[in-house]
């Protein structure tokens, strides 16, 4: 079992699992928690999630953002529930939570609602028909409404974790923030970022950090540098 500061989630990221498993040797202890997405899904990503929860004693972030009606909601979390995971994402609409969590009912399964991608600005909420009004504030509204429907805790970028750790909702739940990228990094597709030392001291409990570790000559040295920068 490792003991590496939890606080950092470093994002899987990668084609297939056996890459992904070829990175977490080169982390080794300096990394405990991990998050597997998507992308990851048909290049072995549960069974990875299986491998390094059971066989290597590693958390997992399972990164799913589930969307669909209630009754599918609840049987596709209840079915990943069996995998003794840490953490998955739905979409922080309340019937979605409220699914997810009856779905979760039993394990150690924490639903992590989504609030608004750290991918998105307000040119691409207009071109989604998401209602008007200032990014922070619609981010910080959904927040409230996932919680209140029962959620574990969010994911938002960091520009909106205080605001979000200020709801009375946000008492004793999680924040985790992607869009986290260390001092002189690349934004790259993400609009809304920080630093890791923002991230946390505005109230996030955990950060997620993909291509600047994995995409790093050195990947253990970029986490070790990572977790240097935390509070």
């Amino acid at each position: 079992m490792t003991t590496a500061d939890e606080r950092l989630i470093t994002a899987l990221d990668l084609p297939d699992a056996m890459q992904a498993l070829a990175l977490c040797e080169k982390l080794g202890p300096s990394v405990s928690f991990y998050k597997i997405g998507l992308g990851m899904l048909t290049g072995g990503g549960l069974a990875l999630a299986n491998e390094l929860k059971q066989e290597h004693g590693k958390r997992i972030f399972l990164d799913m953002k589930l969307f669909d009606i209630s009754a599918t909601i609840e049987a596709a979390v209840r079915g990943l529930a069996a995998y003794e995971l840490d953490f998955l994402t739905v979409h922080g609409d309340p019937h979605v939570v409220r699914a997810a969590k009856e779905g979760a009912a039993g394990s150690g399964l924490k639903i992590l609602g989504v609030t608004v991608l750290t991918s998105l600005d307000r040119g691409d909420l207009d071109a989604g028909l998401i209602k008007q009004g200032d990014i922070k504030d619609i981010t910080v509204e959904r927040a409230a409404l996932a919680l209140e429907a029962g959620a574990d805790g969010v994911i938002s970028s960091p520009w909106e974790a205080a605001d979000i750790r200020a709801l009375s909702a946000a008492k004793d739940k999680l924040i985790v923030t992607p869009g986290v990228r260390p001092v002189g990094s690349s934004a790259g597709d993400q609009k809304r970022i920080a630093t890791p030392k923002f991230a946390i001291e505005s109230g996030a409990d955990h950060i997620v950090v993909g291509r600047p570790v994995w995409q790093a000559a050195d990947p253990k040295a970029a986490a070790e540098a990572i977790l240097a920068e935390l509070p």
